[in-house]
């Protein structure tokens, strides 16, 4: 009996020293594990991992940049041996080198996705089965409900947005008062009447980087907002339904009102000549008094130029006088999850580190944002938005308009509108008929 008991228990050690030893493999296979907000938390394994972000954008003028520089380093003290690789590409670039990426099945872990029916939106990524479901993530619920639809497609969540972007005018206060501009217009005259005012004094009114063609959306959206939906809310799904039409003539109104800054001179001289990063430096050298742009871009046009001046920023007055103004604000891009990456788990942690709420990584992510913050009781980031944020509290806001458009529309719509710039016989006419037809091709097939 003694030399059985003794065998057994000779066996019983082995065993469980056999299920120790696996217990320890298999914990060292893991590449990172979540745990608490504390750097260096992570499992503790030497197996090293690259996690490889790309962003849209330009790198901060001033300081770090979240992406490029304080993401990276972050990231690294909460996972040890994770190494996260990000880059950031002009939009234009951005969208032909992940699609291409995607496409090979070589896209990165985590990218930058749009709302809604954008290019590269959530729809479209979601339907070509690129971007993973993040419906489960633990801090969905601390983002706001309409970044979240806005970031879905048939009910689940593809994207997190970095927040609400404005469009609006960036302005100098100083070149304000040089040419005899006492406030802020507050209507289509007026705003027309201070351009002439600047114009004037010798001051160049609007700069614009019409090179890089997107710039055109800057204008055109703003218009659009004050004179195809006010009182219409619903025309893009009543488009989509083939009730309307882009040839519809508060469409034509919107780019005849835009042509007329180019026609009376108030936009820079050869705008086709100047990309995006230069109108910013003509801006904050000022060179001219207001550019159009949107809040992702407060950096650049917020940065230390060879002028000092004070900024601001109001949504532009395309409203008739007597009539509200209607700011132009949608959800932001943000993060998406490659459906295809080998870490989705891994990116997913990241992301759960990112906007958790506490971590060091949320707080560095808090304070760059220039987004107007779409997560449970983060406040206004910039001081310079207070007006514009006010008017948007208001409900007198609409979306982006090329979110409810097939990718491709926008692009024709800049295409035709630079031919104007360009001094081509093309009217808004034409370039409605355009706009209308290339909508009416993609949503057949969408």
């Amino acid at each position: 009996m003694k030399s059985w008991k003794k065998g057994f228990a000779g066996a019983m050690v082995f065993v469980l020293c056999l299920v120790l030893l696996s217990a320890c493999g298999s914990s060292s296979d893991n590449a990172a594990s979540s745990g608490s907000s504390e750097g260096g938390s992570s499992d503790p394994s030497s197996k090293p991992v690259t996690i490889t972000l790309m962003a849209s954008g330009t790198k901060a003028a001033n300081g770090e940049d979240f992406l490029l520089d304080i993401m990276p380093k972050l990231v690294k003290e909460k996972f040890p041996n994770v190494t996260l690789e990000t880059s950031k590409l002009p939009d234009d670039q951005y969208e032909t080198s992940v699609r291409t990426k995607l496409a090979a099945g070589q896209g990165p872990d985590i990218f930058w996705i749009w709302p809604r029916m954008s290019s590269m939106g959530a729809v479209d990524m979601a339907k070509a089965g690129y971007a993973a479901d993040l419906s489960d993530l633990s801090f969905m619920n601390n983002i706001s409900e309409s970044a979240r639809k806005d970031m879905s497609y048939e009910g689940k969540v593809y994207g997190i947005a970095n927040g609400i972007d404005f469009l609006g005018v960036y302005y100098n206060k100083e070149l304000f008062e040089k040419a005899g501009i006492t406030s802020v217009p507050t209507d289509w005259e007026s705003f027309l009447a201070a351009c002439q005012k600047l114009k004037d004094a010798g001051i160049t009114p609007i700069v614009m980087g019409d090179k890089d063609s997107w710039y055109i959306q800057f204008g055109m959206y703003q218009i659009a907002a004050n004179v195809v939906y006010p009182g219409e809310m619903d025309f893009d799904t009543k488009l989509q339904a083939g009730e309307r039409s882009l040839t519809d003539p508060k469409w034509v109104k919107t780019i005849s009102m835009y042509k007329e800054l180019y026609d009376k001179g108030y936009i820079v001289k050869n705008s086709l000549g100047i990309g995006g990063t230069q109108a910013a430096q003509l801006f904050v050298d000022g060179k001219a008094a207001m550019a159009f742009d949107g809040t992702w871009n407060y950096q650049a046009l917020t940065a230390k130029g060879a002028a000092d001046f004070t900024r601001g920023f109001f949504p532009l007055p395309a409203n008739p006088a007597g009539q509200p103004t209607y700011i132009s604000a949608a959800t932001s891009a943000g993060f998406a999850v490659n459906a295809k990456s080998k870490n989705v788990e891994l990116a997913k942690q990241i992301l759960e580190y990112l906007f958790d709420g506490q971590s060091p990584l949320f707080k560095a992510w808090v304070e760059t944002n220039p987004s107007i913050s779409v997560y449970k009781d983060v406040p206004l980031n910039h001081d310079l938005y207070k007006d514009a944020y006010e008017v948007y509290k208001t409900g007198n806001a609409v979306y982006f308009c090329n979110q409810m458009w097939p990718s491709g529309v926008a692009d024709e719509m800049q295409a035709k509108f630079s031919e104007i710039i360009g001094g081509k016989k093309t009217t808004p006419e034409d370039v409605a008929k355009a706009m209308d037809a290339k909508f009416k091709q993609l949503w057949k097939n969408h």
